[in-house]
Parts: structure tokens; C-alpha cells; sequence
């Protein structure tokens, strides 16, 4: 059987660490995640193909021959893919969190936890 108390703390710990919404963060972040790696494979890849050799950011490699006589192949247009997808992760978080933080959702650096200024 629960208690009255046990569930009052479980809902201050609700509270205290946002687990909601963090949560919803997560599911956002996930969603739009995705999208982003669309865009980048989709459109960025090929559009930035068009200015390569290779025809497309991903078919980017360096072949080296290795000790044995073997072709060892790096893939390095993944790595910039992904690194793209990185950078415009990063910005879309830091646009975000400028909106939030105009709107006083989220601490501002500086700020207490108890939400006063300085």
C-alpha cells in the first residue's frame, strides 16, 4: 500500500527535477534529432556533392595502403556528416535555450536555484 507521504515526495521530486520535462525534452530532442539527419543526408550531402569529385559528401574516403599490402579505406565524408549534423544540433539547442531563457524558463547563468536574480 502507498502512503499519502511517499506520494507527495514523489511528486516534489517531480518537480524539483523536472523529470517531466525532461522527458518531453528528450522526446523533442529525439524527434528533431531525426529530422536534422534527414536534412543533412538528404539535402546537404548531395547539394554539397555537387562541388565534389565524389558525387556526395558520404562517398568521401581516403584509401591508404597498410603494412601488409592491404587497402585500409577511412570514411571521412561520414565524420563531416556528422559533424554537420553536430553543429546544426548545437545551434538549434542554443536557439532554444535563448527563447526559453527570454521567456524565464530556464536559470540564467548567474541565478539561484530558488529562481532570484543576483
Amino acid at each position: 500500500m502507498v502512503t499519502s507521504s511517499f506520494l507527495s515526495q514523489f511528486g516534489k521530486f517531480l518537480k524539483t527535477f523536472g523529470i517531466v520535462g525532461l522527458a518531453l525534452a528528450l522526446v523533442i530532442g529525439q524527434a528533431s534529432s531525426n529530422l536534422v539527419t534527414s536534412l543533412v543526408n538528404d539535402i546537404i550531402n548531395p547539394f554539397i556533392g555537387l562541388f565534389l569529385p565524389a558525387g556526395n559528401l558520404d562517398n568521401i574516403t581516403i584509401k591508404i595502403t597498410n603494412f601488409f599490402g592491404t587497402v585500409s579505406v577511412f570514411n571521412i565524408g561520414h565524420l563531416l556528416s556528422g559533424i554537420i549534423n553536430f553543429a546544426i544540433m548545437a545551434f538549434i539547442i542554443f536557439l532554444a535555450y535563448i527563447f526559453l531563457s527570454k521567456l524565464h524558463l530556464v536559470a540564467e547563468e548567474g541565478e539561484k536555484k530558488e529562481g532570484k536574480t543576483k
